[in-house]
């Protein structure tokens, strides 16, 4: 008996349309970075994917740890930021961070500093 054939027979008329041609758009891979404007502003993001997260970081939009592993966001100002300007968002945080107040919500005895 001969193995099955996984590739289609005919002329390049029945092939089926090329799955590479239907890749998704740069900005939205891992690494790569895109400009968003947020605040009067241009700011860089760039996608960290899991495998790339290797320490703990803060969201500023939860203020929740983010865990090494957990795909998130890195994103600085793109005019007058250097590396200290860098902030890892939770992807969830960075698409809702118009919708947050600024405000921290505290337990009812944690100091007020």
């Amino acid at each position: 008996m001969s193995p099955r054939r996984n590739r289609p027979r005919g002329g390049a008329d029945k092939q089926a349309a090329d799955p590479r041609d239907e890749r998704e758009p740069v900005g939205n891979r891992y690494g790569l970075e895109r400009t968003e404007s947020w605040q009067g502003e241009e700011w860089n993001v760039r996608m960290i994917g899991g495998g790339s997260a290797a320490k703990h970081y803060r969201c500023p939009g939860c203020d929740q740890e983010i865990p090494p592993g957990v795909p998130h966001l890195v994103a600085w100002p793109q005019y007058g930021g250097g590396v200290e300007d860098r902030r890892h968002w939770h992807k969830a945080c960075w698409n809702a961070r118009d919708r947050r107040s600024a405000r921290l919500q505290r337990s009812r005895n944690a100091p007020r500093y």
